[in-house]
């Protein structure tokens, strides 16, 4: 099958530090060409990939000093991507909407995994706009916001088996991996970590946004003795840092879609103690990959449990459920369903022509 993904351009495919989009479209491309795939990957020209790479801009957008506006780089991204659209049997988007005026005149197989929160009000005429465009979820509680979506499958992302290796004793901090923002938590994940009396290490990004939340809010409570923030890590790093952890916390703070960093630290064996928000109770298994819970409290609690859990068990769950093997068959499916789909539709609009 000739496939084309359609990457963001703000990181790199995969990001040299911090990125969830562009890591996934990372993980799918390679899997669907070890599949024996023909994948055309649409991304940043400092991508690192086996798929034909096409360009879309000489770096990715974050780490350019000289990008100010993002969207005509996409724009432009889009008109390569529909100029070749006929060489591709579908084409995979991971774009948010950007492409759907164009996508729905196109008259070619396309689907769209939607990566992002879809609770906020403006986003709803546009939807009931394009109500027509075919979607994937990452999981069902995304699509909780907008449950009348052309939904065609909820697939959960996955990682390469190799990618990080299995921990089996872990260590003695908690772990907060990701990005400094209010909805990250990570102002509970320092309270969790005060009351147990456990230092915490933090390893985040903080966006240009996020920097006077970080100033006035986190900061102060950084001391280097029970709370350390040692910055924004990259894969590499993530293997030593979830993997000699305790537990990792994910006090979030908003309804996550997924929150990669889970199954990540599941792959090095570290249990998870998260709030039950979004997409949280689909992907932790209580009592096996960590605990899901309420409040400060709660993870406390949990946090004094984490020694009667097993690191083996919890790799073996990541094993039999998050893996990029599983991820790429299950888009495959959905490729195939719809290529054929569009294939029998091609056929009845030639014959309505003919007749």
């Amino acid at each position: 099958m000739k496939i084309a993904q359609v990457s963001p351009l703000y990181e790199t495919v995969p990001p040299l530090m911090y990125g969830g989009t562009e890591r996934i479209v990372s993980f799918l491309t390679e899997e669907l060409i070890h599949k024996g795939h023909d994948v055309t990957l649409f991304a940043s020209g400092d991508s690192v990939t086996s798929a034909r790479l096409i360009p879309c801009c000489k770096k990715s957008l974050r780490l350019d000093d000289n990008c100010i506006d993002p969207h005509p780089h996409h724009l432009l991204m889009l008109e390569q991507v529909f100029s070749m659209a006929k060489q591709f049997d579908i084409i995979h988007f991971h774009i948010d909407y950007f492409h759907f005026y164009a996508a729905r005149r196109c008259g070619l197989a396309h689907v769209t995994t939607l990566h992002g929160r879809l609770d906020i009000p403006d986003l709803v005429p546009l939807y009931r706009e394009y109500t027509d465009i075919p979607v994937i979820s990452i999981s069902d509680s995304q699509r909780a916001p907008l449950p009348w979506l052309n939904w065609h499958g909820t697939v959960y992302h996955g990682l390469p088996n190799d990618l990080l290796p299995f921990n089996p004793k872990g260590g003695e901090y908690l772990a907060f991996l990701g990005r400094i923002s209010p909805e990250k938590g990570v102002d509970s994940a320092i309270a969790i970590a005060l009351k147990s009396g456990i230092k915490l290490k933090i390893a985040a990004k903080i966006d240009r946004g996020d920097r006077d939340y970080f100033d006035n809010k986190i900061k102060p409570l950084i001391d280097d003795q029970l709370v350390e923030y040692v910055g924004e890590i990259n894969e590499e790093g993530k293997k030593d840092f979830l993997g000699n952890a305790l537990a990792l916390l994910f006090p979030i703070d908003w309804e996550e879609p997924f929150g990669l960093v889970m199954i990540e630290s599941m792959a090095c064996g570290t249990p998870v103690i998260a709030f039950g928000r979004g997409s949280v109770p689909e992907i932790i298994k209580e009592s096996v990959a960590g605990f899901v819970v309420r409040n400060v409290e709660e993870a406390v609690r949990a946090v004094a449990a984490i020694p009667s859990l097993s690191r083996k068990r919890c790799r073996g769950y990541f094993e039999e459920n998050f893996l990029a093997a599983r991820m790429a068959a299950d888009y495959i499916a959905i490729y195939e369903a719809m290529t054929d789909v569009s294939h029998r539709s091609s056929i009845l609009s030639i014959g309505r022509q003919n007749h």
